[in-house]
């Protein structure tokens, strides 16, 4: 069987569908999107290159083909491109390097110069093979753009830089090597062996074989197999060629035929991109571990009390039920001395607390958190991070730490806000109040009575008018005597018998008090610690499963 033949029952290369590729770049894109301002920069360039120029290339021209021929110096490949051609278009000498800059030849199809622009072939490097006068000679190629590349190990940088650039834009290429160097290690170790994703669009070819007999040119390409194999290439298709004899272009014109009526290279070639930057991303996520995205309730409750003690919350509390105190002996209390109660300001108007105020106060007067009470903030805080990092490869992890401190520095206003603004269900007063105040007045009232009975006595025995002692309750005691001692009485009795329910109705509103604030600086831990870290946890997610999608 001739090699041509071979060439031609090549298995062909399964198709990729142009709308799942597409979908996939739009996941790529997706998860760069996600892990944006998560995950260093240098680590997403490989993906972000991928995503502009697999939109590029899709926008282009998709009814073109471009092949580069890319060699080392005297390799053949220049009289290889003029040989295909069939036109001197690209200078063959024997001074190195030869080629300087890429050429193009580009087989009818008319608009390929947007393609010709964005690969960044110089106009006067642009020529077209297919003509009237060929007939249908060509017609097997139409579509073909075929480039010959600088020397890839040329001695001028500009040229090796040039030949980086182009291998990374074109759909297939072919590696054309010679007899004498087709073993060295820089085109299979820094060239070769990164195509491993793109075997698929990658063929070498063996040329200058007329320089060699049939029983060596198998000999060196079985050689060439056996390196390709090491290379994670094996399975490329691999044969000689020639320029000027046996066994000539054959072989090579067929690849290239069969390339361009597929019509499948440049999708090809970005399926492989992607395929390569998803390999590249896989290390920072962890394939079907989907994060809660949420910190443990108990995590945040830690956080939130270690943020109320810091904050002043027992020392508010406490103040609380002492004017809970303050203000009911004001309200329960022998109304005649009620008014030296209320020359005492409330305990909590010390702190410049308003009772039951819903807005906040210019500022508090709570004493500094302490350094054993900042610790213990940034140690719930720490745990948090740590909890919601468990199992997160990195760098998610310093990317949900920095998210736990990125808030910090307002944590300390919003928590005086939390605690000024709290309803501290001191606004209202109790219904019993009322009762047993208006008690207390009654009690007030029978005593003033009876005092001033004892007064209008007391200024008639005086004047020497005649007594009004008025009527006399049990033993003769007189009725004005029982109504002061009476009253008196009665006020004093009332405010020992309500002692004990003030006492518990003031540590009830110590604990309302506390729980209140306990609640408002919970919502500050969530908005101002855990809602960060939430977010980037979401983003995580939205990272993996898009990854997924475009794995």
């Amino acid at each position: 069987m001739s090699l041509v033949d071979r060439v031609k029952q090549m298995v062909p290369r399964p198709p990729v569908n142009a709308d799942r590729l597409v979908a996939r770049v739009e996941a790529l894109h997706r998860f760069v999107g996600a892990a944006e301002g998560h995950v260093p920069e240098d680590q997403l360039v490989a993906a972000r290159t991928v995503i502009d120029r697999s939109g590029e290339r899709l926008r282009l021209s998709r009814a073109h083909t471009v092949v580069a021929l890319a060699g080392a110096t005297g390799s053949g490949k220049s009289s290889l491109f003029n040989a295909v051609s069939g036109f001197q278009l690209s200078r063959v000498g024997v001074r190195r390097p030869t080629t300087g800059v890429a050429h193009a030849c580009v087989w009818g199809q008319a608009g390929a110069g947007p393609l010709l622009d964005w690969l960044g072939v110089p106009p006067n490097r642009r020529f077209t093979r297919e003509s009237a006068l060929d007939g249908d000679d060509q017609a097997a190629l139409r579509g073909l753009v075929l480039l010959d590349l600088p020397d890839f190990d040329s001695v001028q940088e500009r040229h090796r830089l040039e030949v980086d650039r182009l291998l990374r834009l074109v759909d297939l290429v072919v590696w054309v090597l010679d007899p004498q160097k087709y073993a060295d290690r820089v085109v299979h170790q820094q060239y070769l062996a990164q195509f491993q994703r793109h075997r698929d669009v990658t063929v070498v070819v063996l040329n200058q074989a007329d320089r060699l007999t049939r029983a060596d040119s198998e000999r060196l390409i079985a050689d060439l197999g056996r390196l390709l194999d090491d290379d994670g290439l094996g399975g490329v298709p691999v044969f000689a060629t020639s320029a000027k004899g046996q066994p000539g272009l054959g072989p090579l014109r067929v690849a290239l035929e069969r390339t361009v009526a597929a019509r499948q290279a440049a999708l090809l070639r970005l399926n492989g991109d992607v395929t390569d930057a998803v390999a590249a991303l896989q290390p920072l996520v962890v394939s079907g571990a989907k994060v809660s995205s949420g910190v443990p309730p108990q995590t945040v409750d830690r956080l939130a009390a270690a943020l109320a003690d810091a904050a002043g919350a027992p020392i508010v509390a406490a103040a609380t039920e002492r004017t809970y105190r303050h203000r009911a002996a004001a309200s329960l209390g022998w109304p005649l001395l009620r008014w030296a109660r209320r020359m005492r300001p409330d305990p909590l108007k010390r702190l410049h607390l308003e009772p039951g105020a819903v807005e906040r106060p210019e500022a508090t007067s709570l004493p500094d958190s302490t350094a054993a009470q900042k610790a213990a903030v940034a140690l719930a805080a720490r745990e948090v991070a740590t909890s919601a990092a468990e199992g997160l490869p990195e760098p998610w992890p310093a990317a949900i730490t920095d998210a736990s401190r990125s808030r910090v520095d307002d944590v300390p206003d919003a928590l005086d806000v939390a605690v000024a603004s709290a309803d501290l269900g001191l606004a209202r007063r109790p219904a019993w109040w009322r009762l047993v105040g208006a008690l207390q007045w009654l009690g007030a009232a029978v005593a003033f009575a009876g005092l001033v009975w004892l007064a209008v006595r007391a200024v008639f025995a005086l004047l020497g008018l005649p007594n009004v002692s008025g009527p006399t309750v049990g033993a003769g005691v007189p009725l004005a005597t029982v109504l002061l001692g009476g009253g008196l009485l009665f006020g004093l009795l009332l405010a020992v018998v309500v002692r004990p329910f003030t006492a518990i109705a003031a540590r009830r509103a110590r604990a309302r008090a506390e729980r209140r604030m306990r609640n408002a600086i919970a919502g500050v831990a969530r908005t101002h610690i855990v809602a960060p870290v939430e977010e980037v946890l979401r983003s995580y997610d939205d990272a993996r499963d898009a990854l997924a999608a475009a794995a």
